[in-house]
C-alpha cells in the first residue's frame, strides 16, 4: 500500500526515471523507423496505382517526404524530454523549447524538399522563398541554440557552489512535471482523433499542410507559456533577486513569441521564431553577467 507522500516519488520514478527515459527512447526510434517505412510504402503504392487514393497532398507524391513522418515522433521523444527535465534543470527545460521548434521547421523542410520548383525564378515563387527562409533560419537556430547551451553551461558553474537546489522548489517541479505528462498525451490523443476525423476515405481533400504542421504544437506552446507562468511565480517565494526574476520572466515571454509563430504563417512566423531564441539568449547572456560580477548593495 503506497501512503500519500510517498505518491510523488512513485510516479515520477514510473513516468520520469531514467531507465523509463530508456525506455521511451527505444521505443519511440523503433517506432520512427517502421513509420517511415510505412509512409514510404503508401507513396510507392499510389505511385504505382496499387492504391486509389486521388489526394494532392505533398506528403503522399515525392519519397523524400517520408521523412516527415520519422521527424513527427522525434518531436515526440523530445516534449518527452522536456518534461524530463523541468524538474531537474529549467534552463535545459527552455533549450528543449528550442531544439522542438528547431526540429519543427526540419521537418518541413522535407515536405518543402519535395515540392521545390528549380527555376530561374526561385526569388519570385512562394514555395521556394519560405525554403529559402526556413533554410536558414534552422542553420541560424542551431548555433543560437549553440551559444544558449554555452551560457547555460557557465551558469552551472557559476551557481553550482554559491545556491544548493531548493528541495521544495524541486519538488513542486516535479508535481508540474508529473501532471504534464498525461495531459500532453490526452491532448496528443484528442488532436489527432480531432484530425482524423475530418478526413475521409474516399475524399480527395486533406487538411492544408500548415494545419498538419501545426498539429498539437499549437496547444502544446499554449500549455507551456502557463507552466513557465506557475514556474514564474513559484521562483517568487525561493528568490527576490533582480536579475533571476528577469531571466524567468524574459524565459516566459520567448516561449510566448514562439506560440505566436504559429498564429501567422510564411517570413512572419519563422522571424517570430528566430526573435524568441534571440530573446532567450540575451535574457541568460545578461544574467549570467549580473551572477558572474555581482553589483553592490546601495547603502544609505
Amino acid at each position: 500500500m503506497i501512503q500519500r507522500k510517498e505518491i510523488l516519488p512513485f510516479m515520477f520514478n514510473k513516468l520520469l526515471s531514467d531507465s523509463t527515459r530508456g525506455k521511451t527512447e527505444k521505443i519511440i526510434l523503433k517506432l520512427a523507423l517502421i513509420s517511415f517505412f510505412i509512409h514510404l510504402a503508401v507513396i510507392y503504392l499510389m505511385k504505382f496505382n496499387f492504391i486509389d487514393y486521388p489526394s494532392n497532398s505533398e506528403l503522399l507524391k515525392n519519397p523524400i517526404s517520408a521523412a516527415y513522418t520519422p521527424f513527427s515522433f522525434i518531436l515526440i521523444y523530445e516534449v518527452y524530454l522536456l518534461i524530463y527535465y523541468l524538474p531537474r534543470s529549467f534552463t535545459t527545460y527552455i533549450t528543449k523549447q528550442y531544439e522542438i521548434i528547431t526540429l519543427i521547421i526540419i521537418r518541413k523542410l522535407f515536405k518543402d524538399l519535395s515540392a521545390l520548383e528549380l527555376t530561374e525564378n526561385w526569388f519570385e515563387i512562394k514555395g521556394d522563398l519560405q525554403f529559402t527562409y526556413d533554410l536558414i533560419a534552422s542553420i541560424l537556430l542551431f548555433y543560437l541554440i549553440f551559444l544558449f547551451q554555452k551560457e547555460k553551461t557557465k551558469q552551472i558553474i557559476l551557481q553550482g557552489a554559491i545556491q544548493p537546489m531548493v528541495d521544495k522548489f524541486v519538488k513542486n517541479k516535479k508535481i508540474i512535471a508529473v501532471i504534464l505528462l498525461p495531459l500532453f498525451f490526452i491532448i496528443a490523443v484528442y488532436t489527432l482523433v480531432d484530425w482524423s476525423a475530418g478526413i475521409y476515405i474516399f475524399s480527395n481533400k486533406l487538411p492544408t499542410f500548415e494545419s498538419i504542421n501545426n498539429l498539437f504544437f499549437d496547444e502544446f506552446f499554449t500549455v507551456l507559456i502557463l507552466v513557465d507562468v506557475v514556474l514564474l511565480l513559484f521562483s517568487f517565494f525561493y528568490t527576490d533577486q533582480f536579475h533571476k526574476i528577469i531571466r524567468n520572466s524574459g524565459f516566459v515571454i520567448s516561449t510566448i513569441l514562439i506560440r505566436m509563430s504559429f498564429g501567422v504563417s510564411g517570413l512572419i512566423s519563422t522571424i517570430l521564431i528566430v526573435v524568441a531564441v534571440l530573446f532567450g539568449l540575451a535574457i541568460i547572456t545578461i544574467h549570467n553577467k549580473y551572477e558572474a560580477n555581482p553589483l553592490p548593495e546601495k547603502t544609505i
